[in-house]
């Protein structure tokens, strides 16, 4: 399966690799609650050090320089979502790994809507809408942005 991924991800463009991080995010939370479910304290820490993981690398490699507003409303996101994970596990809690799955499913979902519309015209670049707070994305709300990817 992992030779298959790396094939997969060969030649995707930007956007798709990151879209690949949202959902190896989404993959670790489910682990982490399948680890609360069977009380697995060292599986649970293992799949949240992974979200984590993914999480400081995408934070890191925001180009605010570049990215302006919109850069800086998706690292409060990613702190967020940080935070959030970091509580779910501390309270050893599937409802809110959940939720945190939930405001990470709905920024994956836009950026695979820029990922899609670049297939189709990849010179056209497309404004995303990023929530201010990972509570935004799960509510639906998000600060309007002329951030092109």
């Amino acid at each position: 399966m992992e030779n298959y991924r790396e094939h997969a991800l060969e030649g995707a463009s930007a956007v798709d690799l990151v879209v690949a991080l949202y959902d190896g995010i989404i993959r670790f939370l489910y682990a982490a609650i399948t680890a609360v479910e069977r009380g697995d304290a060292d599986a649970r820490r293992a799949a949240v050090k992974r979200a984590l993981d993914i999480i400081i690398h995408l934070q890191a490699r925001l180009r605010m320089d570049i990215g302006g507003k919109p850069a800086q409303s998706l690292s409060e996101f990613y702190a967020s979502v940080f935070a959030q994970i970091l509580h779910a596990s501390q309270s050893v809690s599937r409802a809110k790994f959940e939720h945190v799955i939930d405001c990470v499913r709905n920024v994956r979902d836009a950026w695979r809507e820029v990922a899609k519309d670049s297939s189709v015209n990849p010179t056209s670049p497309r404004a995303i809408t990023v929530p201010t707070r990972a509570t935004d994305a799960d509510q639906g709300t998000a600060a309007k942005s002329s951030w092109t990817a």
